[in-house]
């Protein structure tokens, strides 16, 4: 939070505050020089944090409750825009990330289609796959896990019913692909 920003309000200040590692002195002399606006309010709080912690008070369930809901929908609202990773590439942007990645454009589909083992997939092509789309790799991995709401069905023509095998390791997507062996190499590494 930087002290020069126009439009600040107390609100935003006291919640930086609020979340400090430390609520003594140095921390509320350095929010006073920082924030003189707001010092009433900033001492106000300060004074509550440090007496606060003494009177213990039980949650209604009504806010029991309200906080249940919030967790949930928290929960559901980031794991559905996680699950969306893929999803949201166009087919040139697919194109763009294989060629950055050094892979064939089917490992992404595997990978779109969550038909990968998460664990096997080295850390380092998590690390870059996940930099490459502006996300964290927690977030990477929930999107490689999550089921979808889009079915991904590939329409061929063939003589007995295609059979949906389960996950497989990295490895084998790329065995699968038909990558060399030395580049295999270097990716599992």
């Amino acid at each position: 939070m930087k002290p020069g920003t126009p439009n600040i309000r107390s609100e935003d200040v006291l919640n930086a505050f609020a979340v400090e590692p430390q609520h003594d002195r140095p921390t509320l002399e350095r929010y006073l020089r920082k924030f003189p606006q707001f010092a009433l309010e900033l001492a106000e709080l300060s004074h509550e944090l440090s007496t606060g912690s003494e009177e213990r008070t039980d949650l209604t369930v009504a806010e029991v409750t309200a906080i249940n809901e919030a967790w949930m929908q928290y929960s559901r609202s980031t794991g559905a825009a996680a699950a969306r990773i893929f999803e949201n590439l166009s087919v040139p942007q697919l194109r763009e990330l294989a060629a950055f990645l050094d892979v064939p454009r089917q490992i992404l589909t595997a990978f779109r289609e969550r038909k990968v083992v998460v664990s096997s997939i080295p850390q380092p092509f998590l690390a870059r796959l996940a930099g490459r789309l502006n996300a964290s790799v927690g977030d990477l991995k929930l999107a490689l896990i999550a089921t979808s709401d889009v079915a991904y069905v590939r329409s061929h023509k063939a003589d007995e019913k295609p059979i949906s095998r389960g996950p497989v390791t990295f490895e084998q997507l790329l065995i699968d692909a038909q990558v060399p062996s030395e580049k295999r190499a270097r990716l599992m590494a």
